[in-house]
């Protein structure tokens, strides 16, 4: 008998350190799960800037000519100015900003209550002019543009070295931003 009461409460102590460690393992599987969801929609926000970037590059390569019409002095977004018709602007680079600025807006897509948001949280998009082209006889420089999207991140990362959206969303590890560089040839210089 002295065996018998030795081990009595043994099994109970076994199902609380069972119990335990599960619970550690189900909180460590929930913040994982966490952490999986905003990385989901983060990559989800660069692929939908990666688009607008080739949007308005594939626009500036179709109207090479007005490549310099497409630099932007402030970042194009919310409250950039921006008429909210772009159909009554004659089709050109003013056109083309103001309906990139709309799919910046997330204009693209809408809830049912009318309201935009099909792109990233506070996305704004920029233009530079990186390289003035030079058709002189000799020279034939080309227009080097960097077009560039940022928007507000989910979580705080290294920051970004582009200026685009600088100090627009609290500290700046907060924005996200990516770059394309487009080359305005010129084809007729010799």
């Amino acid at each position: 008998m002295p065996r018998r009461r030795a081990s009595a409460g043994l099994s109970l102590v076994e199902v609380l350190v069972t119990v335990i460690v599960l619970a550690f393992g189900l909180l460590g599987i929930a913040a994982l799960q966490a952490k999986v969801q905003v990385g989901s929609i983060e990559s989800y926000q660069r692929a939908q800037a990666v688009v607008l970037l080739d949007d308005l590059r594939a626009r500036m390569l179709g109207n090479a000519a007005h490549a310099a019409d497409y630099v932007t002095a402030t970042p194009l977004g919310p409250a950039d100015g921006q008429p909210a018709d772009c159909s009554t602007l004659a089709i050109g680079s003013a056109r083309d900003l103001c309906e990139w600025s709309q799919e910046l807006n997330g204009a693209a897509e809408q809830t049912a209550a009318g309201a935009a948001n099909g792109a990233m949280v506070g996305a704004r998009g920029c233009v530079e002019e990186l390289q003035a082209p030079d058709p002189t006889a000799g020279v034939c420089r080309p227009g080097i543009y960097r077009l560039s999207v940022a928007w507000q991140g989910l979580h705080a990362t290294r920051a970004s070295s582009l200026a685009c959206g600088a100090n627009l969303y609290g500290p700046d590890a907060n924005r996200r931003a990516i770059a394309v560089q487009v080359a305005i040839g010129l084809p007729d210089c010799s």
